[in-house]
């Protein structure tokens, strides 16, 4: 087996920085792990909070403490440091080569939609309360066997709210279920699923995000594959501004 991670993520229109970070750490004792913010509103203050947010939870990782109590920690930072008066929503998925597991970590109303197969889809959908504002917030934890075919969807609420305005709004899992049908034979799964689903959401809001956007896709695939580890990054550079 080897696995695909993609991400795609854009800002709301005209709010300048996106609200949303994604970070990604290597776990000491092997695999990785991926830790996606949504600090609340938008623009400059909400990606200083989901920046605070992931920097304190990767470095947790790094040190090699357990998803669940990095995420309960990184909690209890967010909310010392602003006195509980910002939240955050806070995912974190890890590719465990240890236990040969996928453990996913939630603190968000978006749900974590798992496609196992063709006609097999999980929507981990528990309730549970973003970080940084109730005391004790705990997240939701589900740890998954790594096995061919497991594709896990992770996005922030501007996927869950596009096309709200129109009346149109995006079912991320129908929308999911549809894409794995036509991907999963390709030798790319990962990056065309996250483009597709992220160009959906934006154009339910007619082009001009209504929200901060973020999507991350990790597929695990029984194809063949060589021993070299590949990271791919494309971002934009905005037009330098003169006076």
């Amino acid at each position: 087996m080897h696995i695909q991670v993609a991400a795609a993520k854009i800002g709301k229109y005209a709010a300048g920085e996106s609200g949303d970070t994604l970070e990604m750490v290597e776990r000491p004792h092997g695999g990785l792990s991926f830790v996606l913010a949504d600090g609340q509103r938008s623009g400059a203050a909400a990606r200083a909070i989901s920046g605070m947010v992931t920097g304190k939870a990767v470095a947790l990782l790094a040190e090699g403490v357990r998803d669940g109590a990095a995420a309960r920690a990184t909690h209890d930072y967010l909310f010392t440091q602003r006195r509980g008066k910002v939240s955050a929503t806070l995912n974190i998925a890890s590719v465990d080569t240890l236990t040969k597991t996928l453990v996913l970590s939630r603190n968000s109303p978006c749900p974590i939609v798992l496609q196992m197969s063709i006609r097999e889809q999980v929507i981990l959908d528990a309730p549970t309360l973003p970080i940084g504002v109730h005391r004790g917030t705990k997240p939701q934890i589900k740890e998954v066997p790594l096995r061919g075919g497991l594709v896990a969807v992770i996005y922030t609420d501007g996927l869950q709210t596009a096309g709200e305005r129109s009346g149109d709004l995006l079912d991320v899992p129908a929308y999911v279920a549809d894409l794995y049908y036509r991907t999963i034979d390709r030798p790319l799964v990962a990056q065309p699923m996250a483009d597709e689903l992220l160009a959906e959401a934006v154009r339910r809001d007619g082009g001009r995000p209504q929200d901060d956007m973020a999507v991350l896709v990790i597929a695990v695939l029984d194809t063949p594959s060589d021993d070299v580890r590949r990271l791919t990054v494309s971002f934009p550079i905005p037009p330098v501004l003169r006076p």
